[in-house]
Protein backbone atom coordinates (compact mmCIF):
# COMPACT_ATOMS: atom_id res chain seq x y z
CA UNK A 1 0.00 0.00 0.00
CA UNK A 2 2.84 2.38 0.87
CA UNK A 3 4.64 1.75 -2.44
CA UNK A 4 1.40 2.33 -4.35
CA UNK A 5 0.90 5.72 -2.64
CA UNK A 6 4.55 6.76 -3.04
CA UNK A 7 4.42 6.13 -6.80
CA UNK A 8 1.18 8.12 -7.08
CA UNK A 9 2.50 11.06 -5.03
CA UNK A 10 5.76 11.07 -7.01
CA UNK A 11 3.83 11.39 -10.30
CA UNK A 12 1.63 14.11 -8.81
CA UNK A 13 4.70 16.16 -7.81
CA UNK A 14 6.35 15.67 -11.19
CA UNK A 15 3.22 16.87 -13.01
CA UNK A 16 3.11 20.13 -11.07
CA UNK A 17 6.85 20.71 -11.52
CA UNK A 18 6.54 20.54 -15.31
CA UNK A 19 6.06 24.10 -16.60
CA UNK A 20 4.65 23.00 -19.95
CA UNK A 21 2.17 20.68 -18.27
CA UNK A 22 1.08 23.41 -15.86
CA UNK A 23 0.40 25.75 -18.77
CA UNK A 24 -1.89 23.18 -20.36
CA UNK A 25 -3.55 22.03 -17.15
CA UNK A 26 -4.21 25.43 -15.55
CA UNK A 27 -3.19 28.46 -17.63
CA UNK A 28 -4.87 27.34 -20.87
CA UNK A 29 -8.33 26.58 -19.38
CA UNK A 30 -8.21 29.84 -17.38
CA UNK A 31 -7.31 31.81 -20.52
CA UNK A 32 -10.01 30.19 -22.66
CA UNK A 33 -12.61 30.65 -19.93
CA UNK A 34 -11.66 34.31 -19.66
CA UNK A 35 -11.76 34.77 -23.43
CA UNK A 36 -15.12 33.08 -23.95
CA UNK A 37 -16.52 34.91 -20.95
CA UNK A 38 -15.49 38.20 -22.54
CA UNK A 39 -17.05 37.22 -25.88
CA UNK A 40 -20.38 36.44 -24.22
CA UNK A 41 -20.34 39.72 -22.31
CA UNK A 42 -19.93 38.05 -18.91
CA UNK A 43 -17.28 40.55 -17.75
CA UNK A 44 -18.27 43.69 -19.64
CA UNK A 45 -21.90 43.75 -18.59
CA UNK A 46 -22.87 43.60 -22.26
CA UNK A 47 -24.77 40.47 -23.11
CA UNK A 48 -25.90 41.02 -26.68
CA UNK A 49 -24.53 37.59 -27.55
CA UNK A 50 -25.52 35.95 -24.32
CA UNK A 51 -28.79 34.69 -22.93
CA UNK A 52 -30.18 37.98 -21.68
CA UNK A 53 -31.48 41.14 -23.36
CA UNK A 54 -31.86 39.21 -26.63
CA UNK A 55 -32.78 41.80 -29.30
CA UNK A 56 -35.97 40.74 -31.10
CA UNK A 57 -37.84 42.79 -33.74
CA UNK A 58 -41.63 42.19 -33.85
CA UNK A 59 -43.62 43.12 -36.97
CA UNK A 60 -47.35 42.75 -36.33
CA UNK A 61 -49.25 42.89 -39.62
CA UNK A 62 -52.14 40.94 -38.10
CA UNK A 63 -53.57 43.42 -35.61
CA UNK A 64 -55.94 40.79 -34.22
CA UNK A 65 -56.25 39.28 -30.75
CA UNK A 66 -53.58 36.64 -31.26
CA UNK A 67 -51.10 38.93 -33.02
CA UNK A 68 -51.43 41.51 -30.25
CA UNK A 69 -51.17 38.79 -27.59
CA UNK A 70 -47.88 37.57 -29.07
CA UNK A 71 -46.40 41.09 -29.07
CA UNK A 72 -47.58 41.66 -25.50
CA UNK A 73 -46.07 38.37 -24.37
CA UNK A 74 -42.60 39.24 -25.71
CA UNK A 75 -42.94 42.64 -24.03
CA UNK A 76 -44.14 41.22 -20.70
CA UNK A 77 -42.37 41.76 -17.39
CA UNK A 78 -41.72 38.01 -17.11
CA UNK A 79 -39.39 38.21 -20.11
CA UNK A 80 -37.91 41.65 -19.41
CA UNK A 81 -34.49 40.31 -18.39
CA UNK A 82 -34.35 37.81 -21.23
CA UNK A 83 -35.83 39.61 -24.25
CA UNK A 84 -35.24 43.15 -25.52
CA UNK A 85 -38.17 43.59 -27.93
CA UNK A 86 -38.72 46.34 -30.46
CA UNK A 87 -41.48 46.80 -33.01
CA UNK A 88 -41.15 47.51 -36.71
CA UNK A 89 -43.24 47.87 -39.83
CA UNK A 90 -40.79 47.20 -42.65
CA UNK A 91 -39.76 43.51 -42.99
CA UNK A 92 -36.89 44.35 -45.35
CA UNK A 93 -35.38 46.86 -42.92
CA UNK A 94 -35.82 44.43 -40.01
CA UNK A 95 -34.07 41.60 -41.87
CA UNK A 96 -31.23 43.99 -42.71
CA UNK A 97 -30.75 44.67 -38.99
CA UNK A 98 -30.50 40.94 -38.34
CA UNK A 99 -27.94 40.61 -41.14
CA UNK A 100 -25.97 43.46 -39.57
CA UNK A 101 -26.02 41.63 -36.19
CA UNK A 102 -28.14 44.35 -34.60
CA UNK A 103 -30.84 41.83 -33.70
CA UNK A 104 -31.08 38.11 -33.08
CA UNK A 105 -34.40 37.51 -34.83
CA UNK A 106 -37.30 39.09 -36.65
CA UNK A 107 -40.76 37.72 -35.90
CA UNK A 108 -43.24 38.58 -38.65
CA UNK A 109 -46.91 38.07 -37.73
CA UNK A 110 -48.71 38.11 -41.10
CA UNK A 111 -52.13 39.58 -41.77
CA UNK A 112 -54.96 37.14 -41.18
CA UNK A 113 -53.14 35.12 -38.50
CA UNK A 114 -55.88 35.60 -35.89
CA UNK A 115 -58.72 35.03 -38.36
CA UNK A 116 -57.16 31.78 -39.55
CA UNK A 117 -57.55 30.42 -36.02
CA UNK A 118 -60.46 32.42 -34.57
CA UNK A 119 -62.81 33.16 -37.49
CA UNK A 120 -65.03 36.21 -37.47
CA UNK A 121 -68.57 35.32 -36.41
CA UNK A 122 -70.55 34.08 -39.36
CA UNK A 123 -67.51 33.19 -41.44
CA UNK A 124 -65.45 30.04 -41.92
CA UNK A 125 -61.81 29.74 -40.80
CA UNK A 126 -59.34 30.93 -43.42
CA UNK A 127 -56.34 29.06 -44.75
CA UNK A 128 -53.58 28.48 -42.17
CA UNK A 129 -51.23 31.47 -41.87
CA UNK A 130 -47.70 30.85 -40.65
CA UNK A 131 -45.59 33.15 -38.52
CA UNK A 132 -42.19 33.89 -40.06
CA UNK A 133 -39.02 33.97 -37.97
CA UNK A 134 -35.84 35.35 -39.58
CA UNK A 135 -32.80 34.32 -37.55
CA UNK A 136 -29.22 35.41 -37.10
CA UNK A 137 -27.02 32.30 -37.60
CA UNK A 138 -24.23 33.79 -35.47
CA UNK A 139 -26.46 33.73 -32.37
CA UNK A 140 -27.70 30.12 -32.20
CA UNK A 141 -28.36 30.12 -28.45
CA UNK A 142 -30.36 33.34 -28.51
CA UNK A 143 -32.33 32.17 -31.55
CA UNK A 144 -33.05 28.87 -29.79
CA UNK A 145 -34.50 30.71 -26.81
CA UNK A 146 -36.74 32.87 -29.01
CA UNK A 147 -37.94 29.82 -30.96
CA UNK A 148 -38.77 28.01 -27.72
CA UNK A 149 -40.86 30.93 -26.48
CA UNK A 150 -42.64 31.23 -29.83
CA UNK A 151 -43.34 27.48 -29.94
CA UNK A 152 -44.84 27.59 -26.45
CA UNK A 153 -47.11 30.45 -27.50
CA UNK A 154 -48.26 28.57 -30.60
CA UNK A 155 -48.81 25.42 -28.55
CA UNK A 156 -50.99 27.41 -26.17
CA UNK A 157 -52.96 28.78 -29.13
CA UNK A 158 -53.41 25.30 -30.58
CA UNK A 159 -54.61 24.00 -27.22
CA UNK A 160 -57.15 26.83 -27.12
CA UNK A 161 -58.35 26.13 -30.67
CA UNK A 162 -58.82 22.43 -30.04
CA UNK A 163 -60.34 23.13 -26.64
CA UNK A 164 -62.88 25.45 -28.26
CA UNK A 165 -63.83 22.81 -30.84
CA UNK A 166 -64.23 20.15 -28.15
CA UNK A 167 -66.27 22.49 -25.95
CA UNK A 168 -68.62 23.41 -28.80
CA UNK A 169 -69.05 19.76 -29.81
CA UNK A 170 -69.87 18.71 -26.25
CA UNK A 171 -72.32 21.58 -25.81
CA UNK A 172 -74.05 20.71 -29.06
CA UNK A 173 -74.21 17.02 -28.17
CA UNK A 174 -75.68 17.73 -24.77
CA UNK A 175 -78.22 20.14 -26.23
CA UNK A 176 -77.04 23.09 -24.13
CA UNK A 177 -76.59 25.24 -27.24
CA UNK A 178 -78.16 25.24 -30.69
CA UNK A 179 -76.22 24.99 -33.97
CA UNK A 180 -76.89 28.68 -34.54
CA UNK A 181 -75.06 29.49 -31.30
CA UNK A 182 -72.04 27.25 -32.02
CA UNK A 183 -70.04 29.83 -33.99
CA UNK A 184 -70.49 32.52 -31.32
CA UNK A 185 -69.55 30.15 -28.49
CA UNK A 186 -66.48 28.90 -30.38
CA UNK A 187 -65.35 32.46 -31.03
CA UNK A 188 -65.87 33.38 -27.39
CA UNK A 189 -63.77 30.43 -26.18
CA UNK A 190 -61.03 31.22 -28.70
CA UNK A 191 -60.88 34.88 -27.73
CA UNK A 192 -60.75 33.95 -24.06
CA UNK A 193 -57.80 31.67 -24.78
CA UNK A 194 -56.10 34.41 -26.79
CA UNK A 195 -56.37 36.78 -23.87
CA UNK A 196 -54.76 34.17 -21.59
CA UNK A 197 -51.70 33.74 -23.81
CA UNK A 198 -50.22 37.01 -22.61
CA UNK A 199 -49.15 35.22 -19.45
CA UNK A 200 -48.43 31.83 -20.98
CA UNK A 201 -44.68 32.28 -20.56
CA UNK A 202 -43.09 32.83 -17.18
CA UNK A 203 -39.38 32.11 -16.80
CA UNK A 204 -38.07 31.93 -13.27
CA UNK A 205 -35.44 29.44 -12.18
CA UNK A 206 -35.60 28.46 -8.53
CA UNK A 207 -33.91 25.92 -6.32
CA UNK A 208 -35.79 23.24 -4.39
CA UNK A 209 -36.04 25.67 -1.46
CA UNK A 210 -37.61 28.36 -3.65
CA UNK A 211 -34.50 30.53 -3.96
CA UNK A 212 -34.21 32.22 -7.34
CA UNK A 213 -31.27 31.21 -9.51
CA UNK A 214 -29.88 33.56 -12.16
CA UNK A 215 -28.28 32.06 -15.25
CA UNK A 216 -24.56 32.68 -15.55
CA UNK A 217 -23.07 31.79 -18.93
CA UNK A 218 -19.71 31.25 -17.21
CA UNK A 219 -21.26 28.35 -15.28
CA UNK A 220 -21.37 26.54 -18.64
CA UNK A 221 -18.09 27.78 -20.10
CA UNK A 222 -15.81 27.16 -17.10
CA UNK A 223 -16.72 23.46 -16.56
CA UNK A 224 -16.50 22.86 -20.30
CA UNK A 225 -12.95 24.20 -20.49
CA UNK A 226 -11.87 22.44 -17.29
CA UNK A 227 -13.21 19.08 -18.49
CA UNK A 228 -11.60 19.42 -21.91
CA UNK A 229 -8.15 20.06 -20.45
CA UNK A 230 -8.72 17.30 -17.92
CA UNK A 231 -8.39 14.94 -20.89
CA UNK A 232 -4.92 16.41 -21.52
CA UNK A 233 -3.99 15.67 -17.92
CA UNK A 234 -4.97 12.00 -18.05
CA UNK A 235 -3.28 11.41 -21.42
CA UNK A 236 -0.17 13.23 -20.17
CA UNK A 237 -0.12 10.94 -17.14
CA UNK A 238 -0.41 7.88 -19.38
CA UNK A 239 2.37 9.24 -21.59
CA UNK A 240 4.70 9.40 -18.57
CA UNK A 241 4.27 5.64 -18.16
CA UNK A 242 5.34 5.07 -21.77
CA UNK A 243 8.28 7.48 -21.33
CA UNK A 244 9.54 5.49 -18.35
CA UNK A 245 9.11 2.24 -20.23
CA UNK A 246 11.03 3.58 -23.26
CA UNK A 247 13.77 5.04 -21.06
CA UNK A 248 14.24 1.77 -19.20
CA UNK A 249 13.40 3.15 -15.75
CA UNK A 250 10.23 1.08 -15.53
CA UNK A 251 12.01 -2.29 -15.99
CA UNK A 252 14.59 -1.23 -13.39
CA UNK A 253 11.78 -0.41 -10.98
CA UNK A 254 10.47 -3.95 -11.42
CA UNK A 255 13.83 -5.29 -10.23
CA UNK A 256 12.99 -3.85 -6.80
CA UNK A 257 10.50 -5.65 -4.55
CA UNK A 258 7.63 -3.89 -6.34
CA UNK A 259 5.09 -5.79 -8.41
CA UNK A 260 3.78 -4.75 -11.78
CA UNK A 261 0.30 -4.39 -10.30
CA UNK A 262 1.57 -1.98 -7.65
CA UNK A 263 3.33 0.12 -10.27
CA UNK A 264 0.30 0.24 -12.56
CA UNK A 265 -2.07 1.03 -9.68
CA UNK A 266 0.27 3.75 -8.43
CA UNK A 267 0.54 5.30 -11.90
CA UNK A 268 -3.24 5.28 -12.38
CA UNK A 269 -3.84 6.71 -8.92
CA UNK A 270 -1.27 9.41 -9.68
CA UNK A 271 -3.21 10.35 -12.81
CA UNK A 272 -6.40 10.47 -10.73
CA UNK A 273 -4.82 12.67 -8.03
CA UNK A 274 -3.42 15.06 -10.65
CA UNK A 275 -6.81 15.38 -12.31
CA UNK A 276 -8.56 16.02 -8.99
CA UNK A 277 -5.99 18.68 -8.06
CA UNK A 278 -6.39 20.32 -11.48
CA UNK A 279 -10.20 20.55 -11.26
CA UNK A 280 -10.16 21.76 -7.64
CA UNK A 281 -7.65 24.51 -8.51
CA UNK A 282 -9.73 25.60 -11.51
CA UNK A 283 -12.93 25.59 -9.46
CA UNK A 284 -11.30 27.55 -6.65
CA UNK A 285 -9.72 30.00 -9.09
CA UNK A 286 -12.92 30.74 -11.03
CA UNK A 287 -14.81 31.09 -7.76
CA UNK A 288 -12.36 33.68 -6.42
CA UNK A 289 -11.62 35.52 -9.67
CA UNK A 290 -15.05 35.53 -11.32
CA UNK A 291 -17.37 35.00 -8.30
CA UNK A 292 -18.69 31.92 -10.07
CA UNK A 293 -21.10 29.80 -8.04
CA UNK A 294 -20.47 26.11 -8.75
CA UNK A 295 -23.20 24.94 -6.38
CA UNK A 296 -23.33 22.99 -3.14
CA UNK A 297 -19.73 21.99 -2.20
CA UNK A 298 -20.35 18.31 -1.40
CA UNK A 299 -22.11 17.41 -4.67
CA UNK A 300 -19.49 19.47 -6.55
CA UNK A 301 -16.70 17.40 -4.96
CA UNK A 302 -18.53 14.19 -5.90
CA UNK A 303 -18.79 15.43 -9.49
CA UNK A 304 -15.07 16.26 -9.48
CA UNK A 305 -14.16 12.76 -8.30
CA UNK A 306 -16.52 11.05 -10.75
CA UNK A 307 -15.44 13.24 -13.71
CA UNK A 308 -11.78 12.53 -13.05
CA UNK A 309 -12.49 8.81 -12.73
CA UNK A 310 -14.29 8.79 -16.09
CA UNK A 311 -11.44 10.67 -17.76
CA UNK A 312 -8.84 8.45 -16.07
CA UNK A 313 -10.54 5.41 -17.56
CA UNK A 314 -9.96 6.84 -21.04
CA UNK A 315 -6.36 7.68 -20.11
CA UNK A 316 -5.74 4.08 -19.04
CA UNK A 317 -7.27 2.68 -22.24
CA UNK A 318 -5.28 5.00 -24.53
CA UNK A 319 -2.03 4.23 -22.70
CA UNK A 320 -2.67 0.50 -23.03
CA UNK A 321 -3.37 0.82 -26.77
CA UNK A 322 -0.45 3.09 -27.67
CA UNK A 323 3.19 2.09 -27.79
CA UNK A 324 5.30 5.25 -27.80
CA UNK A 325 5.25 8.61 -25.98
CA UNK A 326 4.95 10.37 -29.35
CA UNK A 327 1.78 8.48 -30.17
CA UNK A 328 0.38 9.31 -26.74
CA UNK A 329 1.10 13.02 -27.20
CA UNK A 330 -0.41 13.30 -30.68
CA UNK A 331 -3.44 11.07 -30.19
CA UNK A 332 -4.03 12.40 -26.68
CA UNK A 333 -4.26 15.98 -28.00
CA UNK A 334 -6.64 14.86 -30.74
CA UNK A 335 -8.84 13.03 -28.24
CA UNK A 336 -8.86 16.09 -25.98
CA UNK A 337 -10.21 18.29 -28.79
CA UNK A 338 -12.67 15.70 -30.13
CA UNK A 339 -14.09 15.00 -26.68
CA UNK A 340 -14.27 18.75 -26.02
CA UNK A 341 -16.38 19.26 -29.14
CA UNK A 342 -18.54 16.17 -28.62
CA UNK A 343 -18.97 16.88 -24.92
CA UNK A 344 -20.34 20.39 -25.41
CA UNK A 345 -17.35 22.52 -24.36
CA UNK A 346 -17.76 24.79 -27.40
CA UNK A 347 -21.40 24.57 -28.43
CA UNK A 348 -24.89 23.83 -27.19
CA UNK A 349 -25.41 20.07 -27.61
CA UNK A 350 -29.06 20.63 -28.56
CA UNK A 351 -27.90 22.26 -31.79
CA UNK A 352 -26.01 19.16 -32.95
CA UNK A 353 -27.57 16.31 -34.96
CA UNK A 354 -29.19 13.49 -32.98
CA UNK A 355 -26.49 10.90 -33.87
CA UNK A 356 -23.76 13.24 -32.57
CA UNK A 357 -25.73 13.83 -29.37
CA UNK A 358 -25.96 10.06 -28.91
CA UNK A 359 -22.22 9.52 -29.50
CA UNK A 360 -21.34 12.33 -27.07
CA UNK A 361 -22.50 10.14 -24.18
CA UNK A 362 -19.31 8.10 -24.38
CA UNK A 363 -17.29 11.15 -23.30
CA UNK A 364 -16.69 12.13 -19.67
CA UNK A 365 -17.00 15.74 -20.83
CA UNK A 366 -20.69 15.33 -21.63
CA UNK A 367 -21.68 13.81 -18.28
CA UNK A 368 -19.37 16.06 -16.28
CA UNK A 369 -20.84 19.15 -17.95
CA UNK A 370 -24.37 17.88 -17.29
CA UNK A 371 -23.60 17.47 -13.60
CA UNK A 372 -21.72 20.74 -13.04
CA UNK A 373 -24.29 22.89 -14.87
CA UNK A 374 -27.10 21.22 -12.92
CA UNK A 375 -25.40 22.11 -9.64
CA UNK A 376 -24.63 25.66 -10.78
CA UNK A 377 -28.34 26.11 -11.54
CA UNK A 378 -29.23 25.20 -7.96
CA UNK A 379 -29.62 21.43 -8.37
CA UNK A 380 -29.04 18.98 -5.55
CA UNK A 381 -27.55 15.50 -5.30
CA UNK A 382 -30.57 13.80 -6.88
CA UNK A 383 -30.02 15.90 -10.01
CA UNK A 384 -26.54 14.46 -10.62
CA UNK A 385 -27.17 10.79 -9.89
CA UNK A 386 -27.31 9.87 -13.60
CA UNK A 387 -24.02 11.64 -14.51
CA UNK A 388 -22.32 10.08 -11.47
CA UNK A 389 -23.43 6.56 -12.40
CA UNK A 390 -22.40 6.99 -16.04
CA UNK A 391 -18.95 8.29 -15.10
CA UNK A 392 -18.33 5.52 -12.56
CA UNK A 393 -19.51 2.87 -15.02
CA UNK A 394 -17.30 4.39 -17.72
CA UNK A 395 -14.24 4.13 -15.48
CA UNK A 396 -14.91 0.52 -14.51
CA UNK A 397 -15.43 -0.67 -18.09
CA UNK A 398 -12.42 1.20 -19.49
CA UNK A 399 -10.18 0.24 -16.57
CA UNK A 400 -10.97 -3.47 -16.96
CA UNK A 401 -10.26 -3.32 -20.71
CA UNK A 402 -7.06 -1.32 -20.17
CA UNK A 403 -5.80 -3.63 -17.41
CA UNK A 404 -6.37 -6.66 -19.65
CA UNK A 405 -4.39 -5.01 -22.45
CA UNK A 406 -1.55 -4.13 -20.08
CA UNK A 407 -1.47 -7.73 -18.90
CA UNK A 408 -1.18 -8.99 -22.48
CA UNK A 409 1.64 -6.56 -23.30
CA UNK A 410 3.56 -7.31 -20.12
CA UNK A 411 4.15 -4.21 -17.99
CA UNK A 412 7.76 -3.12 -17.85
CA UNK A 413 8.92 -4.99 -20.94
CA UNK A 414 10.60 -2.97 -23.67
Amino acid sequence: MRKFLLIALKDLKLSFRDTAALLMMLAAPFALTLGMGAVTGRFSGSSSTGLSDIPVILINQDGGELGNALVEMFSSADLADLIEPSTGTDPVDARAKVDADEAATVILIPAGFTNSIIPVQGSLPGDPVQIEIYSNPTRPNSVGVVKTILEQFLSQVEVGRIGGQVAVTELLTSGLITPDQAAAVGQSVGQSQANDTTSSIAIRQVTASGEEVKFDVLAYIAPGMALMFLMFTVTYGGRSLLVEQAAGTLPRLLVSPTTGSQILAGKIFGIFLTGVAQLLILIGGTTLMFQLNWGNPLPVILMVLASVLGATGWGVLLTALLKTPGQAGAIGSAVMLIFGILGGSFTNMQLLPAPIQFISRITPNYWGLQGFTTLAAGGKFNGIVTPLLWLLGMFLVLFIIGAALFSQRGLGKK
